[in-house]
């Protein structure tokens, strides 16, 4: 679903910093080899993504959803000298992609891949974040944020991907779609949780940002 007109979204992106070389790589191969390549976060919102790790300067990220990497990249460009980012997703099929673009990266040994269910992993981090990118199974993202919200540092910042669920999110909802309910839910709880300070941005198919207040 666009939310503007292609042709304007054309021209935003042709008015956005370029891809570089190594994410255009990985985005090919994505779409070459890999089921639902829409997944991947792509050019436009990966600059965004980057920049805004940039301004952060973070020396602790996590990702919840590593899918091929893509994101996990565009992140760790603005990672503090000796910062790392921790990134978990639940499918090991996945993992010879990821691991071969993060050894062609320059952020190799500041990436640390997690294997299994966010919502088990995720109470037993030890590290307290400055940027946190949730990019999961839509149902959980609720519970993601609970676990997350008390290992953040005051001011530090939530992004959540697919947040508009191509504009599903204002529709009857079906009892029995069970992502659109609980992102309607999400987008509440994240808007009113008086620990946040929420923007949600029409970016793609919705982009929140949630400050730590």
């Amino acid at each position: 679903m666009h939310f503007i007109p292609e042709a304007l979204e054309d021209y935003v992106a042709q008015h956005s910093a370029a891809e570089p070389e190594l994410l255009q790589q990985l985005n090919r191969e994505t779409h070459q080899k890999v089921l639902q390549p829409r997944m991947l976060s792509g050019a436009y919102q990966g600059r965004l993504l980057a920049l805004i790790s940039k301004l952060l300067q973070p020396k602790a990220i996590l990702e919840v959803g590593t899918f091929t990497g893509y994101a996990t990249l565009c992140l760790a460009e603005g990672l503090a000298t000796n910062g790392h980012i921790d990134t978990i997703d639940h499918n090991e099929e996945l993992a010879i992609l990821q691991n071969k673009y993060f050894n062609l990266s320059p952020w190799a040994e500041q990436i640390q891949s997690f294997l299994g269910d966010a919502a088990d992993i995720i109470p037993a981090l030890s590290h307290k974040y400055d940027l946190v990118f949730i990019d999961a199974d839509k149902e959980n993202y609720a519970l993601y944020a609970d676990l997350i919200i008390p290992k953040m540092n005051q001011g530090g910042l939530i992004l959540s991907d697919n947040v508009l669920w191509s504009g599903k999110v204002i529709e009857a909802v079906n009892d029995k779609d069970v992502s659109t309910k609980a992102l309607v839910d999400f987008n509440k709880k994240m808007n009113e949780d008086p620990r946040l300070e929420t923007v949600l941005l029409p970016i793609r198919d919705g982009l929140t940002l949630s400050r730590v207040r």
